[in-house]
């Protein structure tokens, strides 16, 4: 009898255990998802994540997480999937997103869920750090910038060049031709200046811009032919840039020792000092011809909430949003990747202005001119890359490809709108 009893609650032990078991399993099934995504690199994503699960210990119904996109696959599928009344219900990436995502109806204006006090914490000046549109809210920042900058290598300089002419003396020392066959192996500078993107502060440098103040290309211009003809001249004439360099080709020069110095953007900074380069950063120098520093591009970077949202889902969107972009997670990130936070109170962090590769990137988005954030932008992009990259080729001047793009570039925005 004693033994059947044992046996019995043994059973009844077993069976409770699988039971709990099971109702555990249940609970994890039930939970509802809450994504969030982002184009953010490996190591960003990581605390992204950290963080999204120490919010989610608010809400337990919830399991909160962090889906990765390149680029344009975040753009097209966040697209497809809201316009079907799905996708994440938040997603991060950078405000050029914000034309083609409002005019599509795809993200909910914001100004109505936040209100004027927490608005009024973030950055202003020198650049507004959320964005408007058409009049209206749809991006609350975590960051500002985004922004090419000059990185060096300090086993080949302690000092970077201030002006072009300075550079270009100092390159021609520097560049070394190895087999002699009259081009070098090994350059001042490299950087992926076939792409449109890295042309754009040397179009700022000449005193121009690629887009006007309603969203017109204005492509055809004086400044235009000048900078791509100062790069053609920096690779053929001068010999301190290679004669081809995409993005890959420049990254693996400067990695391997091959270049001084390199212009990318603080999604690259990590992997150079993980390579166990001792870099430093500075402003790209300035334009002897018109005495303007070279003006990259700066972008805010930051959450947009998905338009489908309503009641709780809408609700807790909002609360995370609040959370992510708090004077204290911002430092978290700032601190961890030296990035430019967007708020008033995190910028003034001690722990920031007195890292040496802070305190550059700072002064190098001092110079710089904002992002536009038209859907006129993305037709722009792909008018300019056929012609530009032509130039190179030999098979435009500099202003046969200038009118090509500016000709392009109307075409393309005439037929999509």
């Amino acid at each position: 009898m004693i033994t059947n009893r044992i046996f019995k609650r043994k059973g009844l032990a077993v069976l409770l255990g699988i039971l709990l078991i099971f109702s555990a399993g249940c609970q994890q099934h039930a939970q509802k998802r809450f994504i969030v995504w982002s184009q953010l690199r490996p190591v960003e994503r990581a605390k992204l994540q950290e963080k999204l699960n120490e919010f989610g210990r608010r809400y337990p119904r919830y399991q909160f997480k962090e889906l990765f996109y390149e680029t344009e696959q975040l753009r097209t599928n966040y697209i497809i999937a809201a316009l079907a009344g799905k996708g994440p219900q938040v997603v991060h990436c950078p405000s050029d997103n914000v034309g083609p995502f409002s005019d599509l109806k795809v993200v909910r204006p914001l100004e109505d869920l936040f209100s004027q006090a927490f608005l009024d914490s973030f950055l202003t000046d020198p650049f507004p750090a959320n964005t408007w549109f058409h009049g209206h809210l749809y991006q609350i920042a975590d960051r500002i910038g985004n922004h090419l900058c000059l990185v060096y290598n300090k086993k080949y300089l302690q000092t970077p060049p201030k002006t072009m002419s300075e550079l270009i003396a100092w390159g021609r020392k520097f560049a070394r031709d190895e087999d002699g066959d009259g081009w070098p192996e090994r350059y001042a500078l490299v950087w992926n200046y076939i792409e449109p993107y890295f042309v754009i502060p040397f179009i700022g440098g000449f005193g121009g811009w690629i887009v006007d103040e309603k969203g017109n290309p204005t492509l055809d211009t004086p400044a235009v032919v000048q900078a791509a003809q100062f790069i053609y001249d920096l690779a053929h004439k001068e010999r301190i840039i290679p004669r081809e360099a995409d993005y890959e080709t420049a990254n693996a020069l400067f990695k391997d020792g091959r270049a001084a110095m390199i212009i990318n953007g603080p999604w690259s900074w990590s992997t150079y000092t993980e390579a166990g380069i001792d870099i430093g950063l500075a402003r790209i120098p300035r334009i002897d011809q018109t005495g303007l520093w070279p003006t990259p591009m700066v972008s805010p970077l930051g959450y947009m909430i998905n338009v489908n949202l309503k009641g709780e889902e809408l609700r807790i969107a909002v609360e995370l949003v609040r959370f992510l972009t708090s004077d204290k997670v911002e430092l978290e990130f700032a601190r961890a990747f030296n990035l430019i936070p967007s708020r008033k109170v995190a910028l003034q962090d001690s722990v920031l202005r007195s890292s040496e590769l802070w305190r550059a990137s700072y002064d190098q988005l001092l110079v710089g001119r904002p992002m536009p954030v038209f859907t006129e932008l993305r037709w722009i992009w792909d008018a300019m890359r056929p012609a530009y990259q032509g130039i190179f080729s030999g098979r435009y001047t500099p202003a046969e490809a200038a009118r090509k793009m500016q000709a392009l570039a109307e075409k393309l925005i005439r037929e999509n709108r």
